[in-house]
């Protein structure tokens, strides 16, 4: 098991200043392992996240509900769908009424690579340490912190 202490060489003034680092140093490795898992299947963390949204929306969305829906707000959506629509994994459409307005839908195609990585054996589980109970409590001390 992990103790930031000795990962950083570091020690702490106080018990939340530990906690506060420890956060930032395991969002930044988490952060890294969906980096790597993902680029296997050339998307990015963040557009995995837009195919969910698409996939579980069972219809097209307007691009701004997407981006309002997603887990890290990226000023980038935008460019990020472009490149899902370069690889057929989502397809673009105006709206007639008020072309202002775009609306995006997973394809065919998106929809089978979300089910190959739903597949993959142990994909990205990296939280298998914890129990139930323990995940509900990180979860819970976590909602608490925001």
């Amino acid at each position: 098991m992990g103790d930031i202490s000795k990962d950083i060489k570091s020690t702490f003034k106080s018990n939340r200043l530990k906690a506060f680092i420890n956060l930032k140093y395991t969002a930044n490795w988490l952060s890294s392992k969906e980096n790597e898992f993902f680029k296997e299947y050339g998307i990015s963390p963040q557009q995995y996240n837009i195919l969910r949204i698409l996939r579980g929306a069972n219809d097209q969305m307007k691009v701004q509900v997407v981006k309002e829906r997603m887990i890290e707000r990226a000023p980038n959506a935008t460019r990020l769908m472009d490149k899902l629509c370069e690889k057929d994994l989502i397809s673009r459409k105006r709206c007639d009424e008020d072309r202002r307005v775009v609306y995006v839908e997973i394809t065919e195609a998106g929809l089978n690579l979300l089910t190959e990585i739903d597949n993959t054996p142990n994909k990205l589980n990296l939280i298998k340490n914890l129990t139930e109970e323990e995940a509900k409590v990180l979860s819970d001390l976590l909602d608490k912190i925001r």
